[in-house]
This record gives structure tokens, C-alpha cells and sequence, in this order.
């Protein structure tokens, strides 16, 4: 028997129309190809009037990121399996040799102590009302992100039905509500899903096979932070360009032709990149959606619990600390 709460995560995603969902997709296909430019280095920071400049493309860094893409994408061109992640380990090497990178004093070392930070909590302190905006902005920017990340890259992996819907989404949205409280307790940041999944995905990891090797490698990584600390950004940016190009081409299947459906969706693809931030960008899309369809005369097409995350989201605004 389903209970309330398993069964309200499917209706929720349920009424996230089509053409929102796809936009999910090619607003995190922007994002990451966006992150990847930014830690490449070939996007810099700007002036006043120009936020974003091209970065010094003269500079090895730089140079061994852009070699770095263009062999990945020669290849996957060339249908070789495991290209991405051959693309970063030669592209690492290369770093190396260069000097982009030096190597570390050691190899392995050991994990930091949990002490100073675990079980560091003040439930009673963050239930006072003074900090009710910073929960409201914290529930809803992490409710977004992973209804947004889920969705899309479980649409990059051909998880989703013939009406677009994830079965049993009530599982993933559980196993991140485990992984975020999680992290709260032993003082970590944030854990939970990440766009950066889509890179895995693409590789072929659509399993939970994949998941707990994943997370046994991340775990063994925690011996191995010196040698992890000096791989070079411009070693793994180009697997996030490259696998955000790929996802960014469902935007073909948005409908361009209805406005009530065009300018929510445009809107969640800008406002995640041009903010930097994912729920931002998921937001803008509940808010506009419900009022394009009432202004239009369409708002039957409103499901209940779409005017909740219209109202939640509206709450998020008013509330976010600008």
C-alpha cells in the first residue's frame, strides 16, 4: 500500500507539464556546459556592463582544456566506449607533463577528523521564527534542484514512461532526503543528487550497480586527496562541455509555437545559468506556467498541486535573501 507522502512525490512530478521537463534538461545541459567553461577558464568573470569575457586562451591551462574537449569529442565521434573518461586521464597526464599540474608530496593520506563538526546542531535555534526564510529558502532551493536534476537526467537515461514521468520517483526523492540529512549531521555540506550525474550517464552508468562503485571509489578517494587535489579543472571540464551540449538538444521538443508553454519554459533555461542557480531557474517556471495558462484561458490545464508549487515557489521569492 502506497502511503501519502510516496504517493504525493509521484502526483507532484505528475503535473510538471511536458514542455517544463524538457526544459529541465537543456537548462542543466546549459548549466553544466556553462560550469565547465567557467572552470576550464575559458569564460572568465567581466567588467561592470560585460559580466562575462573570454578567458586567456593564450594560456596553457586553458590551451589543455580546449585540447581536452576536442579529444573527447573526437572520441565519442568516433564511437570509442569510455570516451570521456579516457579524455580525462589523458588529458590529466598531459597536464602533468606540462606542468599545469605538479605532482603531490604523497599520495595518500589520511581522512580529516569528524570531531569538530559532527552532530554540531541547533535544532532549537533554527525552528525559531527568526529563521524561517533561511528554511523556507533552503526546503524549496532543495526540493527544486533535485526535482530538476532528477528529472533530467533520468530523461537523459531513458528512465522516464511514454507520458514522461519517472516511475517510483518517490525512491530517488527518499534516497536524497536520507543523503541531505546525512550530511547535516556529520557536518558536511550538502549531499544529494548533482547534474554532474549526466557525465556518469553518459558513460553508461544507469544502474545502482554504478551507484554503490561510485560511492566505494569515492570512499577509497578519501585516502587518495593528495593525489585527487592536483587533477587540473581543465581535465574535467571538458566532459561537463561536452556532455552539456548533448543534453541541451531537447530543447527541440518543446513546443515553440504556444507561448504558455515557450516563455516558462525559456525561462528555466536561462535563469539556471545566467544566476547560477538551479532553483531559480525551476521557480521561475512554476510561477510563470500557472499565470501564462489563467492569462490565456487555458488554466483547466492547471493541475492542483502545480498551483502548490506555484505558491511555494511565489514564496520563495518573497522570501529569498537578495
Amino acid at each position: 500500500m502506497r502511503t501519502f507522502g510516496k504517493g504525493f512525490r509521484d502526483r507532484m512530478i505528475d503535473a510538471v507539464p511536458n514542455n517544463l521537463k524538457y526544459s529541465f534538461v537543456a537548462g542543466l545541459g546549459l548549466f553544466i556546459t556553462f560550469i565547465g567553461l567557467v572552470n576550464a577558464g575559458i569564460v572568465s568573470l567581466g567588467v561592470e556592463g560585460s559580466p562575462l569575457h573570454v578567458g586567456a586562451l593564450d594560456t596553457m591551462p586553458v590551451a589543455l582544456a580546449v585540447l581536452g574537449f576536442l579529444l573527447i569529442s573526437f572520441l565519442m565521434i568516433k564511437n570509442v566506449r569510455g570516451a570521456i573518461l579516457i579524455g580525462i586521464i589523458a588529458t590529466a597526464l598531459l597536464g602533468f607533463v606540462t606542468g599545469v599540474s605538479r605532482m603531490p608530496d604523497s599520495m595518500v593520506s589520511m581522512p580529516p577528523s569528524l570531531a569538530p563538526i559532527f552532530l554540531q546542531l541547533d535544532i532549537v535555534g533554527a525552528l525559531s521564527w527568526g529563521f524561517f526564510a533561511v528554511i523556507l529558502t533552503m526546503f524549496t532551493m532543495d526540493l527544486m534542484d533535485t526535482m530538476g536534476t532528477l528529472v533530467g537526467v533520468s530523461m537523459e537515461a531513458g528512465y522516464m514512461d511514454e507520458e514522461g514521468n519517472l516511475p517510483d520517483m518517490e525512491k530517488p526523492f527518499l534516497a536524497d532526503s536520507l543523503a541531505t540529512v546525512f550530511a547535516a549531521i556529520v557536518g558536511t555540506t550538502t549531499t544529494g543528487v548533482y547534474i554532474e550525474s549526466a557525465t556518469g550517464i553518459k558513460e553508461g552508468g544507469r544502474t545502482g550497480l554504478t551507484v554503490i562503485v561510485v560511492a566505494l571509489l569515492f570512499m577509497l578517494g578519501l585516502f587518495f586527496y593528495p593525489l585527487f587535489s592536483v587533477i587540473p579543472a581543465a581535465a574535467t571540464a571538458p566532459a561537463l562541455i561536452i556532455v552539456g551540449f548533448q543534453m541541451m538538444t531537447s530543447i527541440r521538443k518543446i513546443d515553440m509555437n504556444d507561448l504558455t508553454e515557450m516563455v516558462p519554459a525559456m525561462a528555466v533555461i536561462i535563469l539556471m545559468s545566467s544566476t547560477y542557480n538551479l532553483g531559480i531557474g525551476l521557480c521561475a517556471g512554476f510561477v510563470l506556467f500557472p499565470l501564462f495558462k489563467v492569462v490565456s484561458g487555458k488554466g483547466s490545464e492547471v493541475k492542483p498541486i502545480a498551483w502548490g508549487l506555484f505558491v511555494l515557489c511565489s514564496l520563495f521569492f518573497i522570501f529569498y535573501p537578495y
